[in-house]
C-alpha cells in the first residue's frame, strides 16, 4: 500500500506541473481529465502526508528517548511516541478505505423506478410513500427530482413511477435502495385492526447520458399517446407522451413529464440508454439475470431488503441487520443513517476482499 502511495505522490506532483502550464487550456477535454485526476489524488496524498508526519514524530521521540535520562522527560517522550503510533494506525485504516476501488457511477444522476408489489391498494399507497420519502431525502441533499413517467391509482397510490434524481453523488446515496421494500401496518380500511403486509420494488440505475450506446433506429418501436394524470389544461390535449420499446431486449421506457414531445423523446432516450447500459454491462459479466432479480425481485412478500413496521415505529435493513426505531422520521426523508451504514458495510466487504 505504501509503495502505491509513494507513486501516487509523485503522480500528483507531475499533474500539478501539468496544470500550471498555460498551454493545457487549449485542449479542454484533456484539461478536465487532468484536473479531475489531480482533484481525486489531493485528499489521499494529504492524508498520506499526515501519516508521514506522525511517522517522523514517532521516530523523533524514539531517538530522543535513547539519550534522555530525566524521568519526566522520558514520560513525556513516551506519550508523544505512543500518540504518534496510534495516529499512524488510525490514518492507515483511513488510507485503506480511500484506496478502495471507486464506483465510476457514484457521482452520476440516478434513475429510480418504484412499482407496487404484493398487497393491492395498500402496496400502491406504500409505493407512493416511498416516492415521497426519496423526494424529501433529495431535498435535504439539494438534489432535484424530475418525474419521467407515472401510473397512479384512484386511491392516491402508484402502480409504477419513474423519476430522475439529479445532483453530484446522487447514485452513491441511492444505489443501495434497490430491492423489495416490505411494509407492515394496519390499513385505514381494516376494521378489525389487523396488521397487513405489502411490498413495493425499487430499481436504481445510474444515468447513462454520456455513455456510448449504439441504438439502431430499426430496433425501436416508438409510440405516442396522450398524457395521463391529474388535471391541467395540457392533459389529454396532445399526444406528447412517448413510449419506446427496444425490440431486441424487450426493454420499455415511457415519458410524459414534458409538454413537448421532443423533450419527452430526449428524456426517454436517455433513460433507455441507462437501461441498455445496465443490461449490456450485466450481460457481459454473465450476471444479468441475477442482478435483475436482486434489483427488482418478483415483489413477493418473502423477498425483501428492508421492512417498515409502523406499529413498532421501526425500520430494519436485513442486509446489514440494522434496526432504527425512528420510522416516522425515516419516512420524512431522514434516511442518512441507514445509507451511511450500508456504505460502510460495503467498504468493509471490499476491505476484506482486498486482504
Amino acid at each position: 500500500m505504501f509503495e502505491k502511495l509513494k507513486q501516487m505522490k509523485i503522480k500528483l506532483e507531475e499533474l500539478g506541473k501539468e496544470l500550471a502550464d498555460p498551454n493545457i487550456y487549449s485542449d479542454q477535454k484533456h484539461f478536465q481529465k487532468v484536473a479531475k485526476e489531480h482533484a481525486d489524488l489531493v485528499p489521499i496524498i494529504e492524508k498520506y502526508d499526515e501519516y508521514l508526519k506522525a511517522e517522523k514524530d514517532m521516530a523523533d521521540a524514539e531517538e530522543l528517548k535513547a539519550t534522555e535520562t530525566d524521568k519526566d522527560m522520558l514520560e513525556m517522550l513516551d506519550e508523544e511516541y505512543y500518540a504518534a503510533k496510534n495516529k499512524m494506525a488510525e490514518i492507515e485504516k483511513e488510507l485503506k478505505v480511500m484506496l478502495l476501488p471507486k464506483d465510476e457511477n457514484d457521482d452520476k444522476n440516478v434513475i429510480v423506478e418504484i412499482r407496487a408489489g404484493a398487497g393491492g391498494d395498500e402496496a400502491g399507497l406504500f409505493g407512493a410513500e416511498l416516492k415521497r420519502m426519496y423526494e424529501l431525502f433529495a431535498a435535504k441533499h439539494n438534489f432535484t427530482i424530475e418525474e419521467l413517467d407515472g401510473n397512479y391509482t384512484e386511491a392516491g397510490g402508484i402502480k409504477e413511477v419513474s423519476f430522475m434524481m439529479k445532483g453530484k453523488g446522487a447514485f452513491s446515496k441511492m444505489k443501495f435502495e434497490s430491492g423489495v421494500h416490505r411494509v407492515q401496518r394496519v390499513p385505514e380500511t381494516e376494521s378489525q385492526g389487523r396488521v397487513h403486509t405489502s411490498t413495493a420494488t425499487v430499481a436504481v440505475l445510474p444515468e447513462a447520458e454520456n455513455v456510448e450506446i449504439e441504438i439502431n433506429e430499426k430496433d425501436l418501436q416508438i409510440d405516442t399517446y396522450r398524457s395521463g394524470g391529474a388535471g391541467g389544461q395540457h392533459v389529454n390535449k396532445t399526444e406528447s407522451a412517448i413510449r419506446i420499446t427496444h425490440i431486441p431486449t424487450g426493454i420499455i421506457v415511457a415519458c410524459q413529464d414534458e409538454r413537448s414531445q421532443i423533450k419527452n423523446r430526449e428524456k426517454a432516450m436517455n433513460w433507455l440508454k441507462a437501461k441498455l447500459y445496465d443490461f449490456y454491462q450485466s450481460q457481459a459479466d454473465k450476471e444479468y439475470a441475477e442482478n435483475r432479480r436482486s434489483q427488482v425481485g418478483t415483489g413477493d412478500r418473502s423477498e425483501k431488503i428492508r421492512t417498515y413496521n409502523f406499529p413498532q415505529n421501526r425500520v430494519t435493513d436485513h442486509r446489514i441487520n440494522l434496526t432504527l426505531y425512528s420510522l416516522d422520521n425515516f419516512m420524512n426523508g431522514d434516511i442518512d443513517e441507514m445509507v451511511e451504514a450500508l456504505q460502510i458495510a460495503r467498504q468493509q466487504e471490499l476491505l476484506s476482499q482486498a486482504e
